[in-house]
């Protein structure tokens, strides 16, 4: 399963996606990372939480980014969930190629039953209408 967290830049959209994985952590049995482009926030996650700074890999396109996420998920069979701070930056999403990669993860989610989050820099008027039922949250 794939959830968005959608809103204009500076609209909270983070704060909601940390008070959301920090609940979570409490809940499942599995293992959740977290994938940011910095470490700011390094404190503020359960040390449960696995913070990734997906900047230190030199990330290119969109298409590499799966590929990194599926490298993630091959290390650790125990991910539950993954949690997508600046989805459009650190995925390097194009906004025209968004639905074709939130496509991709629904189908990673699907064969490793597992859910991601995304928060993503966009209003919900900008997402197709196929997209807007994966909305938890609109700022």
């Amino acid at each position: 399963m794939v959830q968005l967290v959608l809103g204009k830049k500076g609209k909270g959209k983070t704060r909601h996606l940390l008070a959301k994985v920090n609940e979570e952590i409490l809940n499942v049995h599995g293992n959740i990372v977290y994938l940011d482009k910095n470490t700011k926030h390094m404190y503020e996650l359960n040390n449960k939480i696995r913070l990734i700074n997906v900047m230190e890999y030199n990330i290119t396109d969109s298409k590499e980014f799966v590929g990194f996420i599926n490298g993630i998920i091959s290390q650790d069979h125990d991910i539950e969930q993954m949690y997508f701070d600046s989805f459009l930056t650190i995925g390097c999403v194009k906004e025209e190629d968004f639905e074709t990669v939130v496509d991709k993860l629904e189908k990673i989610s699907k064969r490793f039953n597992l859910s991601f989050f995304l928060s993503c820099a966009l209003d919900e008027s900008d997402i197709s209408d196929s997209l807007r039922e994966k909305v938890i949250i609109s700022l």
